[in-house]
């Protein structure tokens, strides 16, 4: 009897063992994140984009998906590669007011974030890491994954931000072209000699056709920027896969392509007209130059024997809309420039409106007066309203959809209640909220409303004006969107940034080994939730200082069930004129969902 049980007992030691070593030889999933930059979710179909629309109707389809307001580049890279919101991040909008100036080469003290060196800079400012936040490729790196972020200028160094030691690989347009030591992400050693080997030049190709938006006079592109995308995708699949797959590492490689965002902003097909706009030939050409991409990652890992590893979320960073740039009430519509069509608007017209109401003087971001003189309109990157520039009392930051204002006075309290009665006066203006230091303001809601107030590093805007959008009545509504833009490009071009379902309803899908198959996430998601839900998968810890968190997708992944959401809608106090900001947003796992904002009739996808 003894000898049996010690056999049956070494029989299950030897079960136990086997089962052991099965869990230590079981290959480690990978990961691959694709930005379809600008993607609407609306748009693909398994005719316009296949690629894009195999992943989500084989995968996860995350329906009811949603971008981070501001509905720009930056903000949403940040919030896809920390998973926080930008009160925690302190990435605010594309243009950002750093307080001093900063040197060469922003020399200013308005930076542009989707810039390598501008980030550099911000991080030498704000604590070693302007963000405060550890990124997915961060903790990826730090537990022995290889690491990688191929793709547009700027959102693509936004994931791994501080690596200027060449630890992650990090491929952008200013890739082989820094002449400055110190400057841009150096390569990691033996990478330059792989590019050659597998005949991938070692420079960052240029846009070529795809990079002039065309003036007032002269329409834009009409090639999507399938030249420059070629090389990104030629180092992902001929150089960068591969050397993982030989690493015997897991990875996480983030992939950022900048079609069909750079193509829509600069299409060539509705200059000076709201139709077609981005939905003509070469906005359809750049949506499927980006699926065509996307395409070519899966058979690399195919060919590679990585499919049945790798993990694939797609995701956009935000939506998109057609820019308008007529205004019945704004003084900067009736200022004649000679680059702008009669009754439009010109760049920077909200300062431009601002610096008259309040009468104060108008500079440019370096310092320079403004010329409202018939001259060239502004740049429209921004302006500093004041007698001195060095101290102004006004700093506006153009975003698009979406302009920041900055108060770093001492009168910043009643300057704001000056500044919000200009504002609701304009036509042009959709929603506007106020940072909760400043008090309530009638009219407006809360920065704290919205996730904006929170851990972050950088300065706080102390107003945000989201512009009027509407639609043109198409069958798919979302899809024929338009707003007023504070933008150089003209009406007729692509823009986002406002706070209109149009541009919070982005793409998003997922595909892969952790991932349920064929399955239509009821349940409102976000931008926000894809890191965590990533690190989640990939069994890594996304440490934080910030609590402006997204939550793990559990109903999206293997197993997984739905859960209960709801909806909720704030109402600010209506301003002397009648003005109210309304906020249409969504619950789910505790945390919040913004599908839009601003005061009815004025703003896209509101709920009747």
């Amino acid at each position: 009897m003894p000898l049996k049980r010690d056999v049956r007992h070494l029989a299950l030691g030897a079960v136990v063992l086997a089962l052991a070593g099965c869990q230590r030889a079981a290959q480690p999933h990978n990961v691959i994140l694709f930005v379809a930059d600008g993607l609407r979710s609306e748009i693909v179909t398994p005719e316009t984009a296949p690629a894009l629309a195999e992943v989500r109707d084989q995968g996860v389809d995350f329906a009811d998906s949603h971008s981070v307001y501001p509905t720009v580049t930056t903000v949403n890279a940040s919030a896809l590669a920390t998973g926080h919101l930008p009160g925690d991040t302190g990435d605010f909008g594309n243009m950002l007011y750093i307080g001093a100036p900063f040197g060469f080469p922003v020399n200013a003290p308005v930076a542009p974030v989707e810039d390598d060196d501008a980030i550099g800079l911000m991080n030498q400012r704000f604590g070693g890491d302007y963000l405060g936040e550890t990124t997915l490729l961060e903790a990826a790196r730090a537990q022995g994954y290889s690491t990688a972020a191929i793709g547009k200028l700027g959102p693509t160094a936004v994931q791994d931000p501080t690596d200027r030691g060449g630890q992650s690989i990090v491929i952008d347009d200013a890739t082989g072209w820094r002449q400055t030591p110190g400057a841009g992400f150096p390569l990691p050693p033996g990478l330059e000699a792989a590019m050659a080997k597998a005949g991938v030049e070692p420079q960052a190709r240029d846009r070529g056709l795809n990079a002039s938006p065309g003036a007032f006079n002269m329409a834009g592109v009409r090639v999507p920027n399938s030249y420059q995308q070629d090389w990104f995708v030629d180092v992902a699949t001929k150089v960068v896969l591969p050397r993982f797959k030989d690493s015997h590492r897991p990875f996480a490689m983030v992939f950022w392509s900048r079609d069909p965002d750079g193509t829509q902003h600069n299409e060539g097909d509705s200059l000076n007209t709201l139709t077609p706009g981005i939905n003509g030939p070469t906005s359809l050409a750049a949506i499927r130059n980006a699926s065509n991409d996307l395409q070519r990652l899966r058979d690399a890992l195919k060919r590679l024997g990585l499919e049945k590893t790798t993990d694939i979320v797609v995701v956009a960073d935000h939506g998109f809309s057609t820019a308008a740039k007529k205004s019945a009430t704004s003084p900067a519509a009736r200022i004649a420039f000679r680059d702008v069509p009669p009754g439009f608007l010109p760049p920077g017209f909200l300062a431009i409106d601002l610096g008259k109401a309040l009468d104060l003087p108008l500079h440019d971001l370096f310092g320079l007066p403004i010329d409202l003189g018939g001259r060239p309109a502004p740049a429209g990157n921004g302006a500093l309203l004041g007698p001195d520039p060095k101290a102004p009392e006004v700093v506006v930051a153009a975003n698009g959809g979406s302009d920041l204002l900055y108060l770093p006075g001492a009168k910043a309290p009643a300057l704001a209640r000056k500044v919000v009665a200009v504002l609701l006066r304009q036509g042009y203006v959709g929603a506007v909220f106020v940072a909760d230091s400043l008090g309530p303001v009638p009219g407006t809601l809360p920065l704290s409303a919205l996730g904006l107030q929170g851990a972050a590093r950088t300065p706080q805007p102390s107003i945000i004006v989201s512009f009027r959008s509407w639609t043109l009545g198409c069958r798919k509504p979302e899809l024929c969107a338009v707003e007023v833009a504070d933008t150089p490009l003209q009406q007729g071009q692509g823009m986002h940034g406002a706070f209109s379902r149009a541009d919070t309803h982005n793409f998003m899908a997922a595909i892969g080994p952790d991932f349920r198959r064929r399955f239509r996430d009821p349940d409102p998601v976000g931008n926000v939730d894809v890191p965590v839900t990533l690190a989640r998968a990939l069994g890594l810890r996304l440490s934080k200082r910030g609590t402006l968190a997204g939550r793990v997708l559990t109903e999206a992944l293997k197993g997984g069930q739905t859960i209960r959401h709801g909806e909720r809608t704030l109402r600010s106090a209506p301003a002397a004129n009648g003005f109210v900001t309304v906020l249409d947003e969504q619950t789910a796992g505790g945390k919040v969902y913004f599908d839009a904002a601003g005061a009815p009739g004025r703003t896209f996808g509101l709920r009747p």
